[in-house]
């Protein structure tokens, strides 16, 4: 069952006549040699913290260690159950508003799932949330899903990198959205062809997003690259299972994404020394180099 690209895990998926997310669960029974039921519960332990990690900062008044994120998860939240009328609708307000407040919770030193990194940690459990409301889906759905979200994960570490000290923000939120495109594309009835064509169509929209953390902190602008994460997503999702397709397969767009990644210069991955980080009014924050 072990497969070590897309065009290897569709094959699986198409000769087994599986979907994704069974072949990812398969996989781990297999590399792992524990049962069905121990993978399954580990995978929604990591859905019950990401969905305390989604709602934390609707409730609380949280307040990042860095000082530089705190109450914008409130305040979407806040608008979204306003009169007002919103720019993007009901679902994706909400999703942004849980994908947001996750980078709260996690600035705040709080408890959430590194998925794929601390720094992209909200645009899966944004998503997956806000569809679970939407369309009124089981929690066993949801994880499922998250195995989906996992097997691409696991396919750009294997074959790139998440990091973006390595390859950029477009490794960190880039993936995540790939994984959160692929696995709503499946919940939502998509073939694993179409999961792969939103997952690229996730990864290609958001190459060479640069990594440039305000102060070295991942807050800023990471939080609101994570509500860019959700909506794009979504939209790939969208796109896949309304039949379009991509000219580059996933797992060129891999490669490609990676390539990008290494040919960043040094300041624009995660240095802080470049992007947003270097702008004056972000230096003037912490003053080290007036």
């Amino acid at each position: 069952m072990e497969f070590k690209s897309g065009k290897v895990l569709l094959q699986i998926c198409k000769e087994k006549g599986l979907p994704i997310s069974e072949a990812m669960l398969l996989r781990e029974m297999e590399i792992s040699q524990q049962s069905r039921e121990y993978i399954y519960n580990k995978m929604s332990h990591s859905w019950d913290i990401m969905k305390n990690a989604a709602t934390g900062a609707l409730t609380g008044n949280l307040k990042s260690m860095g000082g530089l994120i705190g109450g914008e998860a409130l305040k979407l939240s806040n608008r979204r159950l306003s009169a007002e009328k919103s720019a993007c609708g009901s679902l994706v307000s909400k999703a942004v508003s849980y994908a947001m407040g996750v980078l709260e919770v996690n600035g705040s030193m709080g408890l959430i799932v590194a998925a794929p990194t601390a720094g992209s940690s909200g645009v899966i459990p944004g998503t997956f949330l806000a569809i679970k409301e939407e369309y009124n889906f089981s929690d066993e759905q949801m994880v499922m899903a998250l195995f989906t979200a996992g097997a691409i994960g696991y396919l750009i570490t294997y074959n790139a990198t998440i990091a973006g000290a390595e390859g950029g923000c477009q490794a960190e939120v880039g993936s995540a959205s790939a994984m959160a495109a692929a696995a709503i594309t499946e919940l939502l009835g998509g073939t694993p062809a179409q999961c792969f064509h939103a997952a690229t169509g996730a990864i290609s929209n958001l190459l060479g997003l640069v990594c440039d953390p305000i102060g070295g902190l991942v807050e800023a602008p990471c939080q609101q690259r994570n509500a860019i994460g959700v909506s794009n997503a979504m939209i790939s999702a969208e796109i896949a299972l309304s039949g379009i397709r991509n000219i580059v397969p996933f797992d060129e767009a891999v490669d490609v994404m990676y390539r990008v990644g290494k040919s960043l210069p040094g300041e624009l991955r995660e240095t802080a020394l470049g992007g947003m980080a270097a702008a004056p009014s972000a230096c003037s924050l912490c003053g080290l180099c007036n």
